[in-house]
């Protein structure tokens, strides 16, 4: 009995400690790239520098030093690279991002 007893509040001497750490929210690498994928698809700056062009494409082609994404993005006769910036939240929650790079159309 005494050791059930110890077991249970050391438990929940544990769980306490937890409660007063920031949560950790990640997400998972789908939800995270999707995540990606609609920053890119709906920047304007992104639409323009693809010439408005449809996408047929895009892939991401690596992390940066600086915590920056790249991403190939390319259509019938235009590619270009976008590097997404990674934006901490305030607090608990996800990273969102912008994008912070662009090439021109090649």
């Amino acid at each position: 009995m005494k050791t059930a007893w110890m077991a249970m509040t050391a438990s929940l001497a544990g769980a306490a400690s937890l409660a007063g750490a920031p949560a950790m929210a990640a997400l998972s690498g789908f939800h995270d790239s999707a995540a990606q994928i609609a920053v890119i698809t709906t920047s304007t700056p992104v639409a323009d520098a693809m010439k408005q062009l449809p996408i047929e494409g895009l892939k991401a082609t690596g992390k940066r030093g600086d915590g920056g994404i790249e991403w190939r993005v390319w259509s019938k006769g235009c590619s270009i690279k976008v590097v997404l910036t990674p934006v901490a939240p305030q607090g608990i929650g996800r990273t969102d991002y912008r994008v912070g790079e662009l090439t021109r159309c090649r």
